[in-house]
């Protein structure tokens, strides 16, 4: 084989081959150069290395998350609270402190109820259906009142 029998190469060098089949013209929807304009390229998903490497309470906002749903929907009353709404012998539920406009309902729910023991007491009351701080227990006790 001599150099003078050797054909020409029907591809030139410089004519661009990009975009091969396919009825979107030059780059037939890839986009432009790199590894994901090649042909068989399947790069491997990494999604869920990096939801991974989030924090777990990453998405709660600068304040924490304040969705009502998920808050636990307690009312915080003091026992100065009870000795101005309540006579002597009364019943405190958290029915009642709805009634009475202490607390409020949420959701068209009865919250749960917390009495504090902030302010003093001297109206005898008998507390059924709230939590009692150990401090309210005592000064509601020391009044005369139950707390069931």
């Amino acid at each position: 084989m001599q150099v003078h029998d050797l054909k020409k190469s029907t591809l030139s060098r410089d004519s661009k081959r990009v975009g091969r089949g396919g009825k979107r013209g030059k780059t037939s929807g890839k986009g432009m150069k790199g590894q994901k304009a090649r042909q068989g390229n399947s790069t491997r998903p990494e999604l869920r290395d990096i939801i991974k490497k989030l924090p777990k309470l990453r998405g709660q906002g600068v304040h924490g998350n304040r969705n009502k749903a998920i808050m636990k929907n307690t009312f915080a009353v003091n026992v100065s609270t009870l000795e101005s709404t309540f006579t002597t012998g009364g019943l405190v539920t958290p029915k009642i402190l709805v009634e009475k406009g202490v607390a409020s309902k949420v959701s068209g729910k009865l919250p749960e109820v917390k009495i504090l023991g902030a302010g003093d007491i001297s109206v005898k009351v008998d507390i059924v259906g709230c939590k009692v701080s150990d401090t309210a227990r005592e000064k509601i006790t020391a009044a005369g009142g139950s707390v069931k």
